[in-house]
């Protein structure tokens, strides 16, 4: 009877056989499984993967030690998972048996059904995609090469499908509700501004002019005392936007047949349009 595979990156590295966790072997066996599964279905050298694994500096055992690290993972997930490819290894994984490959499936199709303003579709397919996270990824890998990159990139994949989440819920005239989560995105994630727009607009929609004011000034302090810039064209006709009270930054009504779109940087590029015109 053939196992039941399943492979987890986005949170502690994990692989799952028949709904039980596999005990994997400690630190670097570990390490090295992560690598592979960033590059699945790939030949990846030898090495590159002493270089992830040790850096620049490897010991003069590294390529025997990678060997039995090898050697661990193929009893633990099968011999014919961990496959010898000159000039190194490939992990074969299957479709939909990675967290991380159906997290980019159901980002892929919530951003597509924003895109076509179908919001409520929208939210909900991304929201899947972002309970596939069980925490930060490449935690327990501080001291490796790799981790810290492919962490970034991982953690930001997660940030830019939460925002567009969060832009879905906009739409579909959640402000209020999204105030709590804004604040704590913003307040993670000074530097971002696209979660400071989207909070500057929940509060406005929610009849609190002066605090999305307020969340404007907050980031351009941060801004300012962090990279030396001002905030960008489109968060300044924002915040000029707001202080106009422009028609165009309340929701659209939506009927029961139709959802309706709203993209805050839509909403920048109108209102900034008719400030030019006045």
């Amino acid at each position: 009877m053939a196992w039941l595979l399943e492979f987890r990156l986005l949170g502690p590295v994990e692989a799952v056989v028949d709904g039980r966790p596999v005990a994997l072997p400690a630190a670097k066996p570990r390490a090295l499984l992560a690598v592979l599964l960033l590059d699945r279905n790939r030949v990846v050298s030898v090495g590159r993967l002493v270089e992830d694994l040790w850096g620049d500096e490897p010991p003069e055992t590294a390529t025997k030690a990678l060997q039995g690290y090898v050697s661990q993972l193929r009893k633990a997930l099968g011999a014919d998972r961990l496959l010898t490819k000159p000039p190194g290894y490939s992990l074969r994984v299957e479709d939909g048996e990675l967290d991380l490959d159906r997290f980019e499936v159901l980002a892929r199709e919530g951003r597509e059904l924003l895109g076509s303003g179908e919001s409520k579709a929208a939210a909900k397919r991304l929201a899947e995609a972002l309970e596939l996270w069980r925490g930060t990824p490449f935690a327990e890998f501080e001291s490796e090469p790799f981790a810290r990159d492919a962490g970034a990139r991982l953690e930001d994949a997660r940030l830019a499908a939460l925002e567009e989440r969060i832009e879905a819920d906009l739409a579909l005239g959640r402000h209020a509700r999204l105030i709590p989560e804004l604040e704590e995105l913003v307040a993670r994630e000074p530097l971002r501004e696209r979660p400071r727009a989207q909070l500057m607009l929940a509060l406005y929609r929610s009849g609190r002019q002066a605090e999305a004011l307020d969340a404007f000034q907050q980031g351009r302090r941060v801004l300012v005392e962090e990279l030396g810039i001002d905030p960008s064209p489109r968060l300044q006709q924002l915040h000029g936007a707001i202080l106009r009270q422009e028609s165009g930054l309340e929701p659209a009504r939506a009927t029961p047949a139709q959802d309706h779109f709203v993209d805050v940087a839509a909403i920048v590029l109108r209102v900034g349009d008719r400030g030019e015109r006045a």
